[in-house]
């Protein structure tokens, strides 16, 4: 789980510095080339539509509590 996280940070952040290796990395961890794809797939729609809804100004739904968000994109730590 750690090295799928690590690489959607990657994918999110940095995409284009991602690197064979960083493929092989996850295969090494049991992936195949379907579930890579899917993570890349999910990652992306994901940043997709927070960036959609971030333009557009979209409220938060009542059940999530502003408090637990971060005030700005964790993009630096």
């Amino acid at each position: 789980m750690r090295a799928i996280l690590d690489f959607a940070e990657k994918v999110t952040l940095a995409a284009y510095t991602v690197q064979p290796s960083d493929l092989d990395l996850l295969r090494s961890h049991g992936l195949d080339d379907e579930t890579i794809f899917d993570v890349v797939e999910i990652v992306g729609f994901f940043n997709s539509i927070n960036r959609i809804a971030d333009a557009l100004g979209v409220e938060l739904e009542d059940f999530l509590d502003v408090a637990d968000l971060p005030s700005q994109p964790a993009a630096g730590d």
